[in-house]
């Protein structure tokens, strides 16, 4: 009995679909498993201090440190110095107790190696927007727009730790991981689109770490950084010395300011709300672990009587 034209056909198109599924599993088990060596061989496992949290980087400090020295480099040359000598030594001071503190910590608990990727500087600048930035490696700056609100050291202390925070988490570097990650992709899906002769256009991932790297000082971190900054910003200004219960009237005060909407390190942050509750019911309880009040001394006054004899004669 011979066979029909039709079944010779069915029997293709199942073939032809076993092939088609075959290749595009193939293509999807390529992709992860080359997506998998790349995201190992280049990554690695970085602890945040004091949080504990587990970080997959995929730039290196040195990489960091020179984006961020170049950015920094180009920003002061166009930053007009506050004249103000008397805030001005205030921002210095405040800076330099935060980055004694941090280095203690960091020197105490496992991460003297990092030390060294810190040059730390505070400049005070003529600018009236509510802002303050610290660079990876230190670099820290005011903007005099900013001193109305903090009103005093304890509060610039507060702003400063928060700042320094997302120096020592790290919080660059992880943006621009998600960033190279996302490049990998890229690079991975076009190889493999252009071995089947589709094309490939991609960038590399040095041009897209020296591009997103030149945002540091407008560099837009997540919800859950900021919360991560917040509580160990906290903890550092108490380390440092300040009480960190002036950390409710900031931001409360920041809150009311009529500035606050617009104020550049704010945007993408926890609420007003939310970040004073959290301080209220979770990070004040710890950081008050770290802070040891002033001691105060109370000079007695004491009044010494003189008693007067009469000689009989």
């Amino acid at each position: 009995m011979g066979v029909s034209e039709k079944s010779l056909n069915f029997a293709d198109d199942k073939s032809n679909y076993k092939n088609n599924t075959t290749m595009k599993n193939f293509k999807h088990y390529v992709i992860a498993v080359v997506a998998a060596v790349l995201f190992s061989a280049c990554g690695t496992t970085r602890t945040v201090p004091l949080t504990g949290r587990k970080q997959s980087l995929m730039i290196s400090d040195s990489e960091v440190l020179s984006l961020s020295a170049t950015e920094y480099s180009k920003y002061m040359q166009t930053a007009k110095k506050s004249t103000n000598a008397t805030n001005t030594a205030m921002v210095q001071r405040v800076g330099q107790k935060l980055a004694n503190a941090v280095q203690t910590y960091l020197m105490n608990n496992g991460y003297a190696n990092e030390i060294q990727n810190y040059q730390w500087e505070f400049n005070l600048v003529q600018d009236q927007n509510v802002n303050a930035f610290c660079m990876p490696g230190g670099k820290i700056v005011v903007y005099e727009g900013l001193l109305p609100v903090t009103q005093d050291e304890a509060s610039l202390a507060i702003v400063l730790g928060h700042e320094i925070a997302h120096a020592v988490a790290a919080h660059s570097a992880e943006q621009m991981s998600k960033q190279i990650k996302q490049q990998y992709g890229l690079q991975i899906g076009s190889a493999i689109a252009g071995a089947l002769g589709m094309g490939q256009n991609t960038q590399s991932i040095a041009q897209v770490v020296a591009q997103y790297g030149l945002q540091f000082r407008n560099l837009k971190y997540s919800r859950d950084h900021e919360t991560e900054a917040d509580r160990m910003g906290l903890i550092f200004a108490a380390m440092a010395g300040y009480d960190p219960n002036v950390a409710v009237a900031f931001w409360q005060r920041m809150s009311a300011s009529t500035g606050a909407a617009s104020a550049e390190f704010l945007s993408d942050h926890p609420s007003d709300a939310t970040r004073i509750n959290n301080i209220k019911t979770k990070f004040l309880p710890e950081a008050l672990k770290y802070y040891t009040p002033p001691v105060t001394t109370t000079t007695k006054s004491t009044t010494t009587k003189k008693k007067t004899t009469t000689k009989k004669r």
